[in-house]
Order: structure tokens, then sequence, then C-alpha cells
């Protein structure tokens, strides 16, 4: 069975027959089968050579690459083997035809806000105080239906969000600062995980469209643009609320997280190793648990889920299938 495996030290990542060596700073080796691995993921320096990248490309494994802060800094992405002409084709119509650009991205951000209400209901019926919070989400995705272009649907997402990280301090049980969302960089413990999760979920979700035949670089809600995989963006944003902010919510009220595992500097935060792993654990099982889908009927992983929607997205491109986004239902 493959599985994301994750390189937390300095060192050198080299190939001998079938498998990956990774050799850290004092000489300790790790050992890697490639017909095990689906993903790699490298936090710090670490030295490889074309040889070693072309051994990648061969078995299809995609590397995603983080600083020495934890930060995203890029992917490397093997050659593509699921070529399709016609779905790159008709993914450009549907990019260019506003009326239905309008619609998929309208569907991406209602299902995004019905998981956000998910979770946010979820905690009320535990005693937080986030009555008049869901009344106002609520009352906010109301002209979602009524949006007449791309800046109103986001104009919206962001409504909502600013909304939905005020609960944070209220259903975090530790004291955190959490005034408003910041980015670039993040300049507290909760923004610095916000970040990373997202950062988590992008990689996943861009790796799950590489097994299928869409295009990454052509999207619907987010403008394409250079040096980004915007679809990625696009499906991220129905799973952020059930595999990004849950997880910071789970690591926090369980104290397995704290700020004494973070370092400020300057205008920045950013997570110390032991948080990072921390976070990168709880995430990998995440992906792997299971639910029982409604119309398979069947139990499938939520890194399937992701799967799934880019197939949703096939279908509506190709099928002209009516897209129905991923909602929580239970």
């Amino acid at each position: 069975m493959k599985r994301n495996y994750y390189i937390f030290s300095n060192g050198s990542l080299h190939r001998k027959d079938n498998t990956l060596f990774f050799i850290n700073e004092v000489g300790d080796k790790k050992v890697i089968p490639i017909e095990t691995v689906r993903q790699l993921y490298v936090f710090g320096e670490a030295n490889f050579n074309t040889k070693f990248m072309d051994f990648l490309t061969h078995h299809e494994v995609i590397m995603h690459i983080f600083n020495y802060y934890g930060f995203y800094s890029g992917s490397y992405i093997p050659r593509e083997t699921l070529l399709s002409g016609e779905v790159v084709v008709k993914q450009v119509k549907v990019f260019t035809n506003t009326a239905k650009r309008l619609e998929l991205s309208k569907e991406l951000i209602s299902a995004a806000i019905s998981n956000i209400l998910k979770n946010l209901t979820y905690y009320r019926n535990r005693g937080r105080d986030l009555h008049d919070q869901i009344e106002i989400i609520n009352n906010l995705s109301h002209p979602l239906d009524r949006a007449i272009s791309i800046d109103n649907i986001m104009g919206i997402e962001g409504q909502v969000r600013q909304v939905y990280y005020q609960c944070f301090t209220k259903i975090i049980t530790q004291e955190v600062e959490f005034e408003k969302r910041v980015r670039r960089p993040p300049d507290n413990m909760i923004n610095t995980l916000i970040s990373f999760g997202n950062s988590l979920l992008y990689t996943t979700t861009l790796g799950e469209i590489y097994k299928t035949q869409l295009n990454p670089t052509i999207s619907f809600l987010h403008e394409p643009g250079y040096r980004r995989y915007s679809l990625a963006l696009d499906v991220s944003e129905v799973f952020k609320p059930i595999l990004v902010d849950r997880i910071i919510f789970r690591i926090l009220n369980r104290n397995m997280v704290s700020e004494k595992d973070f370092e400020q500097d300057l205008n920045y935060c950013y997570m110390k190793e032991k948080a990072r792993k921390i976070f990168v654990k709880e995430y990998d099982q995440q992906l792997s648990q299971t639910i029982k889908h409604r119309t398979l009927s069947r139990h499938i992983s939520y890194r399937h889920l992701i799967r799934l929607e880019c197939y949703k997205l096939i279908k509506t491109l190709i099928e002209k299938k009516t897209y129905e986004a991923f909602r929580i239902w239970w």
C-alpha cells in the first residue's frame, strides 16, 4: 500500500536499485522502497541529483519541498501520463464561458460554506457560544446564488471566512491570540497552523489531480496564473474545513501543540519541528480515515474523496452533468 513519506532532517537523497535512501547529517540512513511511495515531502535541506529525479519520474512520485521555516516552496511533478486533450479543451471552454464558470464557482464556495457551518454546529452542540456567528454566515451565504461575477463570489467567501475565523478563539480551549487571517507571512500560531495545513492540503489535492486527466493550471474559482496550480486551490476550498481546520482544533484542544512549539522571528511565526511532525501525523491519519459513502455504498478514505471530486469535475466537463461538490452529511 502506498503512502506519503516525510523527510525532516537535512541530508542527501539518492537511489539504489528500486530503493530510495535518505542519509542525514550524522550518517543515519532511512530506506524507502519506491513501490510504497505515493508522495515525498522534504522539509529543510536535502541534496539530490538528476538521476534521483529521473527515478521519481519513472515511478510517478511527486516531491514537495518546504523550506527551513516549514513554508511551502514548490513541487516536482513528473511528466503527465494521463493526458487528455479533450478534457483540457473542455476545461478551457468552461473557463471562458462566464455562466458555466460562475455555476461551478458558486458550487465550490457553497460546499465550503456548508462544511464550515458543520464545524460550527458541531462545537455549538458542545457548548460553544456560536449561535450568532452561524446565523451571520447563513445570512452572508444567501446572496451567493445571485452573484454575477467571480469577484462577488470571492467577496462572499471572504466575509464568511472572516466571521468563521472569529470563532476560533471560542472553539479552541487554549488561550490564543487570533484576530484576523494573515498569510504572507503568518504572524502568530493560528495563522501558521492554517498556512501549514493549507499547504499540505494543496499538495495532496495536486497529487490527486495528477492521477486524473484534469489540467491543474486551468481553474474556475481562482484565476489561473503563473507559478501555481490553481485548480488545486479550487478543490482545496471544499476540504479545508474538514482536513485542516478540524486538525487545528483537535491538536490545540488536546494540548498536543502549544505556543512553546513555535518561534517568533521579526514579523512572522513558524513551527518547530516537533509541531510539524505532530501536525503531519494527524493529517496523514485523517487522510486515511474512511467513511461510508452514500452513493458508492462502501467505505472510502478522505484522500479518495478528493480524487472523487476530480472525477466529478471531469463528468461535469465531458458529460455536462451538474456538479455537486462534497458536503459533510454527518
